[in-house]
């Protein structure tokens, strides 16, 4: 069975849920993390020497780093719905996942730190506001993308990308900022909110 190493309020774990939960791919998972069992330990290190969660093991495979780890899962266990094969269709869908790893998750580092990890060394009035500005425009790029497919981040179907993003989305809302009315975000957000799989593991945190 494939085993997933990670505490359940992680938002990169949580890609992990929600991704086996779309492909119903049973899983055991086990806490590792910040208040359960540490990471920092050489068990746990000599899966991961980032010392990060989430890991999966699966049936001996071990990888880390979330997105690589779901696309993995897609490749082994989904559907050309869920992860398209063909190229400029996974193209697509792997643009929005690594825009979202990289371009959206630099813009709202600061803003996290300070607004909900309470972090004594991100309380500077100018780079947390310059942070929720940032944060808001990369939502805003979001939007306009939203509005161009009328449904999913890739298309008019849900996909792959659909998980870190609709993460990320959660993410935002769940943070106490003042945010530009984005409708078809909101449209969007409502969409996910009707899959199992989301309100399982999707719509429950900000860790």
């Amino acid at each position: 069975m494939l085993i997933v190493f990670g505490k359940a309020s992680s938002i990169n774990v949580r890609k992990v849920l929600w991704c086996c939960d779309e492909l119903n791919l049973p899983f055991q998972r086990e806490d590792w993390g910040s208040g359960f069992q540490s990471t920092q330990v050489p068990e746990f290190l000599a899966l991961n020497p980032n010392a990060l969660v989430p890991v999966i093991d699966d049936d001996g495979f071990v990888l880390w780093e979330s997105n690589s780890i779901i696309r993995y899962l897609a490749n082994r266990y989904g559907n050309d719905s869920f992860y398209p094969r063909h190229p400029q269709a996974r193209a697509c869908t792997d643009q929005w996942m690594d825009w979202q790893a990289t371009n959206l998750n630099n813009s709202w580092s600061y803003a996290f730190m300070s607004l909900v990890r309470n972090s004594p060394t991100h309380q500077d009035p100018q780079q947390v506001a310059a942070s929720v500005a940032n944060w808001n425009r990369h939502i805003g790029i979001l939007e306009q993308r939203l509005q161009a497919t009328g449904a999913y981040v890739a298309g008019d179907r849900f996909t792959l990308a659909d998980i870190p993003i609709g993460l990320s989305i959660n993410r935002w809302l769940a943070t106490p900022l003042e945010r530009p009315d984005y409708p078809a975000v909101s449209a969007y957000f409502q969409r996910l909110t009707e899959r199992p799989g989301f309100s399982r593991h999707g719509n429950n945190g900000t860790a």
